[in-house]
């Protein structure tokens, strides 16, 4: 836990409410998402019970399986999650735009818009990852054989499993980590985990969130009083109520669901964010277009080389969306600051039009000197980043103490950010007076390491295998 969260966490204690712990929105909401909340049964693995889905708040779709262990009526609900699912994703398929690539030289399409679902807890995240890994490799034919729903229904939701797993991507979310994101309350952190409890910290304060304590849960996982005293009768008697008692049991989550959506609308969207809802837009085109052209169902695990790619994207993801959130929000970059990794002052100087001769050619290398009273912890040559222009670098070159005690005076130099003259461009180098936050932070471009092809890496690798000549001179595998 970061200084600044544990600080609004006692806070949150201290007032008896919910405290901000960002200024703007670090995620984007759909004006037309899908919220989802499945509940599965307890005691058999992944096994659908039911769930309420749809678009609309006034108008959920319930789907219920009356015997779990009933593999048909299990398909059956598959095939209906399927169809709704499919529905809502067509519609972004039908419109598409032309994004320039390659510095404006070609042009590449995609959609204009992408879906989004909401499901109220990581649980249920992991619920729709391992029931697309149950439903993606069933065939529409042979010995067993499935609507044509089952396995398109399963691909997908592998699809949106996966981006679950990119720091930044907005195509699966789970409210509870959603509210996380932007505010701290005055319980722990499994506390937090409860939809109803952590939605009414933040509504209305501690008090109404020990009122809802015990509330109906929000899935996946029931709760075992209510599978003992209410569910496990209904079952062993096929009630017909059943379908009803589940739906309002699921009712109160569903109507929170679209009070969350609300509340995170109330924030103002981060700089970043459409920038990060492109990357999911390219996603959805890409897997689209690939199930479009008969593409495969994702494998059951990764190769090492696809893994280790994997791994490689999701750090750089992770990276870039941590720039990405203290660039877009200074309650975020504060964290920074108090960790030495940011620093704020005023620029107390400027020389803008500096032109660096000492080489081939000369360059524009403005100064600027800042002063701060705060610690300044990089030494001269460490390349600074502002927020304000994150395409320019500042290189040290001297930190000196200021007049007063505890201030100091740094000294940079530019480049970049400038244009391509020798005369800088209005409003690209900071003026005396301006205000400045300077940080170790960097959203430039990192090139990933280069991997292997699968078959030049070892048969422990899933390379080619060994192969030994026996003492008869015969090729022999091992």
């Amino acid at each position: 836990m970061s200084t600044l969260t544990a600080l609004a966490r006692a806070q949150a204690v201290a007032t008896g409410r919910a405290q901000a712990v960002a200024t703007v929105r670090h995620l984007h909401v759909h004006d037309h998402p899908m919220v989802l909340i499945p509940l599965a049964m307890a005691g058999e693995a992944n096994a659908p019970l039911a769930a309420l889905a749809g678009t609309d708040p006034a108008r959920p779709e319930l789907l219920v399986v009356t015997q779990p262990r009933d593999r048909d009526e299990r398909f059956r609900f598959a095939d209906r999650l399927g169809e709704l699912l499919v529905s809502y994703l067509d519609s972004f398929t039908d419109v598409t735009e032309d994004v320039p690539v390659d510095r404006g030289k070609d042009v590449r399409t995609r959609y204009v818009d992408a879906p989004q679902l909401w499901v109220p807890n990581p649980g249920g995240v992991d619920f729709l990852r391992l029931f697309g890994r149950s439903t993606r490799f069933r065939t529409v034919d042979g010995e067993h054989p499935v609507p044509a729903a089952v396995p398109l229904l399963g691909r997908w939701l592998t699809f949106f499993a996966n981006s679950a797993e990119v720091p930044g991507s907005s195509l699966l979310l789970n409210a509870v980590q959603a509210l996380g994101l932007h505010w701290a309350t005055g319980q722990s952190g499994a506390e937090d985990a409860q939809l109803g409890v952590l939605l009414a910290w933040i509504e209305e304060g501690a008090a109404a969130a020990r009122a809802v304590e015990n509330g109906p849960v929000a899935g996946p996982a029931t709760d075992p009083d209510f599978d003992n005293r209410v569910l496990a009768p209904l079952i062993e008697r096929q009630a017909p109520e059943l379908p009803e008692v589940l739906r309002d049991l699921m009712l109160p989550t569903w109507e929170r669901m679209w009070r969350t959506l609300n509340l995170l609308r109330r924030l103002p969207a981060g700089e970043r964010v459409a920038q990060r809802w492109d990357g999911d837009k390219d996603a959805f085109t890409a897997f689209h277009q690939y199930l479009a052209e008969g593409g495969a169902p994702q494998p059951r695990r990764d190769g090492a080389v696809a893994a280790a790619a994997r791994l490689q994207r999701l750090e750089s993801a992770a990276s870039r969306y941590a720039v990405q959130r203290a660039f877009d929000d200074p309650l975020v970059l504060a964290e920074y600051r108090l960790a030495g990794a940011a620093f704020a002052g005023t620029v107390t100087l400027a020389a803008p039009d500096r032109v660096d001769d000492t080489g081939r050619r000369p360059v524009l290398r403005p100064r600027i000197m800042v002063r701060t009273a705060e610690p300044v912890r990089v030494e001269p040559g460490t390349s600074l980043t502002s927020p304000a222009r994150p395409s320019q670098r500042a290189r040290v070159i001297s930190v000196t103490p200021a007049g007063s005690p505890g201030e100091s005076d740094v000294l940079l130099e530019l480049s970049g950010g400038m244009g391509r003259k020798l005369v800088a461009e209005p409003g690209s180098v900071p003026a005396a007076g301006e205000r400045l936050v300077l940080t170790t932070l960097s959203e430039e471009f990192r090139r990933s390491g280069s991997l292997p092809d699968p078959a030049e890496t070892p048969w422990t690798h899933g390379g080619p295998p060994v192969v030994a000549e026996d003492s008869a001179g015969q090729a022999d595998q091992q």
